[in-house]
């Protein structure tokens, strides 16, 4: 005989079968008896219009917590319009702006109305949407309580600082769910601002469709000639596996190159759908889309986590992180910087191309036509062959020529003081201070003129600091003190000839006061500061990332060094965001000399990155050039304003010795207390510098003796690691 337990779990369960909501008809009736709109009902739910749809052709059912709002605001209505055509209350009044369209803006002299601008400024292969509603549901609900977190994996803390936040963006009613999501294996999409999604995808292609149709995910463009950010859905392990993809992607070739094999199942359910796959296929960063037959993008971006697709080094312990919290930090990035595409080198190139559109609309003064035309002060659309110095060795130009008359070789700093030029003073002071600039690269782009056009040769030409390009000329004669690395050459030794060099680097000598004759020149004509807008977004977004983690530019020097002791700990997820905005303007930076991949590569051929315009070595050589001229600047006012001299510097990392532990015990001040201007300076904003470590002298000249860098290792660790580097 049954037990009571086993009786009341049985009726418990007849209950829990029993249909909680009336029928899909009957929803729809309630609503339109009671006057209100499909989008006024799904701004009431926190939904969507689609999703509110499905709910009414029985698509798809809400879940907790919608369900049981859903549930309460059908009850009422069915006491109030019953289905028997009893008289009924007159039906609330619906505001205009519940169901009218969305104005069109104003018109703005000079400027294009989208409706007019030709496809062929959005930029990659799009489609208009199919009319037809893909069979799945999609609702948002709040987060779910999280179930305990397994061990080893870090909490994302909800500490703010009391500091002062930039104002919010201002929400795009296209994207009202933000840029991104990031799906796990249950079917949760977690956007930001604690927004989750319901999506029944099971394979990429039905996934494709929900997020284009209905996800309403995606990011307006950046500049009004540029094109909106594509979605970005991050794809958990257990996501991944849900998909038919596998946990791992697993091979023996580099990291970058991974990826499915052609014949893979969910290749071929891609192709099946009539989607398309980039060049580099299925790998941890794979674009899906469908060639251009109209003005409206069909792209989505996927990234894989379990495929690395968020490299440790850019983005650290954020793929150890609970779903939420990895939409949350990818957000703000997204908000802050660009939605991902790839890397945070990749993404710090798209930056770049996204701040200055290659083109924008024109009318043709002929046939009143509106054309696509160039935008003057980008790069353009087409690659441009860079002058034979400014090349790699490896460059169909160089090969294709024979040139034999060098290179550029404009790169930061790797520079180790001889240790005889150490005097007995220095040797007694205890300890090594290391100071880092704050994205050294990104200063150095400030206002920075760049060339444009092509490069042309002249032989003999006159030097001028106004121009930017490669110059041939000899320094080896110009003489300077030891205990300074040469501002001329990356490893501080001085030239021994005539050499290539970038406009700031003679720009700098003739600062210094010496004569510059070069020999020849590949100069460009036309110019332009391309990269400020670029720079003044990620300059913003640094600040601000570092503002949210305590640290503001009101703060005295020793307020500065604390609250840097301890920023990443008030918040993990913040701090990963600000790690990934530093690596983005190096890897940005980089990629303008992107070199050829992979082992099967044969010198001379082209490779993929020289199709891009954004390929250009001059610029990169440029950026380089100014910055190591900028450290060298502050170290020789340092030198003249306290009479300390480096041990080593490293990039943007430089080690002085000090009679104190802290930077405040030689970075020189003036009498009323405030930092002296030309010399290192303490400060969160971009070219200030922050505490990199400390350690010994002894440890410090230990280390020099045996040709290794200190600026390398002030941080601490096994310096014999990184021997030979």
């Amino acid at each position: 005989m049954a037990s009571e337990e086993e009786l009341f779990a049985s009726v418990d369960a007849l209950l829990a079968e029993e249909p909680q909501l009336p029928p899909p008809a009957e929803r729809a009736r309630l609503r339109e008896a009671a006057g209100i709109t499909q989008a006024r009902l799904a701004a009431a739910l926190k939904s969507t219009v689609q999703t509110v749809k499905n709910y009414e052709n029985g698509r798809s059912e809400p879940k907790e917590p919608r369900l049981s709002a859903y549930q309460r605001l059908l009850k009422g209505w069915a006491v109030k319009y019953p289905a028997d055509g009893a008289p009924a209350a007159p039906p609330a009044s619906v505001p205009a702006a519940a169901s009218a369209p969305v104005a069109a803006p104003a018109s703005v002299p000079g400027v294009v109305p989208e409706s007019v601008v030709p496809a062929t400024f959005a930029g990659v292969p799009t489609v208009e949407q199919d009319e037809a509603e893909p069979d799945i549901g999609v609702a948002v609900r709040s987060a779910p309580e999280r179930p305990a977190r397994p061990a080893g994996r870090p909490a994302m803390s909800s500490r703010r600082p009391a500091a002062k936040k930039a104002a919010a963006p201002a929400v795009d009613p296209r994207f009202p769910h933000g840029p991104l999501a990031v799906l796990d294996g249950d079917g949760s999409a977690y956007g930001v601002d604690g927004i989750v999604l319901e999506c029944s995808a099971t394979t990429v292609p039905e996934l494709v469709e929900w997020t284009l149709s209905e996800s309403r995910l995606g990011a307006a463009k950046l500049n009004r000639y540029g094109k909106d950010s594509d979605p970005l859905i991050v794809l958990t392990a257990a996501a991944a596996v849900k998909l038919g993809l596998p946990e791992r992607l697993e091979g023996h070739e580099q990291r970058r190159s991974l990826r499915l094999p052609e014949g893979h199942p969910v290749v071929k359910q891609v192709a099946k759908a009539k989607w398309q796959l980039t060049r580099r296929g299925f790998g941890p960063w794979a674009r899906v889309y469908r060639t251009a037959q109209g003005r409206e993008r069909q792209c989505v971006q996927l990234a894989v986590l379990s495929w690395d697709a968020l490299d440790e080094r850019s983005w650290p312990g954020v793929s150890d992180m609970e779903p939420a919290d990895i939409a949350r930090v990818l957000g703000v990035y997204a908000q802050r910087v660009i939605t991902p595409r790839g890397s945070t080198a990749v993404s710090g190139l798209e930056l770049m191309t996204a701040m200055r559109p290659p083109t924008k609309p024109e009318r043709d003064a002929e046939t009143g036509n509106w054309v696509s035309g160039h935008n003057a002060g980008s790069l353009g659309t087409e690659p441009m062959d860079p002058a034979p110095p400014e090349a790699t060795p490896e460059h169909p130009v160089v090969v294709n020529s024979g040139w034999t008359g060098g290179f550029l070789n404009e790169e930061a700093y790797q520079w180790v003081r001889s240790v005889d030029t150490l005097s007995g003073e220095e040797c007694a002071l205890p300890w090594a201070v290391g100071l880092d600039l704050n994205t050294a690269f990104l200063a150095a782009a400030a206002r920075l003129t760049v060339g444009l056009s092509a490069p042309d040769h002249f032989v003999g030409p006159a030097f001028s600091p106004k121009i930017p390009g490669s110059w041939l000329v000899d320094l080896s004669h110009i003489e300077l003190d030891p205990r300074l690395p040469s501002p001329f050459t990356p490893d501080g030794s001085r030239p021994t000839g005539p050499a290539w060099y970038q406009t700031h680097t003679l720009a700098y000598a003739q600062e210094l006061g010496h004569d510059v004759h070069p020999i020849e020149a590949y100069l460009r004509r036309e110019t332009g500061a391309y990269l400020d807008p670029w720079h003044d977004r990620l300059k913003t977004a640094y600040v601000d990332a570092l503002a949210d983690l305590g640290v503001t530019r009101d703060l005295s020097d020793t307020e500065f060094l604390a609250a840097m002791e301890q920023h990443k700990e008030r918040d993990p997820g913040l701090a990963a965001v600000l790690a990934a905005i530093k690596a983005t303007v190096k890897g940005g930076v980089g990629k303008l000399r992107e070199r050829p991949q992979g082992r099967h590569y044969k010198q001379g051929e082209p490779w993929p990155a020289l199709a891009r315009p954004t390929w250009r070595p001059d610029i990169r050589a440029a950026v380089i050039s100014k910055a190591r001229v900028n450290m060298h600047r502050k170290l020789r006012n340092m030198a003249d304003m306290t009479g300390l001299y480096p041990l080593a510097v490293l990039s943007d990392c430089v080690v002085y010795p000090s009679p104190g532990s802290s930077p405040l015990d030689f970075l020189p001040y003036a009498a009323s207390g405030k930092p002296q201007p030309g010399a290192f300076r303490l400060g969160p904003t971009p070219g200030l510098a922050k505490l990199e470590g400390v350690q010994q002298m002894t440890w410090a000249v230990d280390l020099m003796e045996k040709g290794l860098n200190p600026a390398r290792h002030i941080k601490g660790g096994d310096a014999v690691l990184d021997d030979g580097e």
